[in-house]
């Protein structure tokens, strides 16, 4: 399955043209390289999400053709969720 379709399958992301969007931008990663929206994911595959100073780490567990919202648990696992501390010091 594309990793497009599987991101607003699994309700990571609420459409599938904004994963295709987010994906362009380089903000994504499968096993540590830049995915794009056109990669076919497999089970076992590690998909990072960085969105503004949230990382999302994720195990594919499930890949279903369509699943319902009570389904959604049993596609992926959270490996980490961070949220990225601004380092930026005050310009004054």
């Amino acid at each position: 399955m594309r990793i497009d379709k599987y991101l607003k399958l699994t309700r990571l992301i609420k459409r599938r043209t904004v994963a295709k969007e987010l994906l362009d931008r380089g903000l994504f990663t499968i096993n540590g390289r830049k995915a794009k929206a056109s990669n076919e994911i497999k089970i076992g595959d590690v998909v990072v999400l960085a969105l503004g100073r949230h990382k999302l780490t994720i195990e594919i567990t499930n890949i279903l053709p369509f699943a319902k919202k009570d389904d959604v648990g049993t596609l992926y696992k959270v490996l980490s969720d961070e949220i990225i501390e601004n380092d930026q010091t005050d310009p004054q």
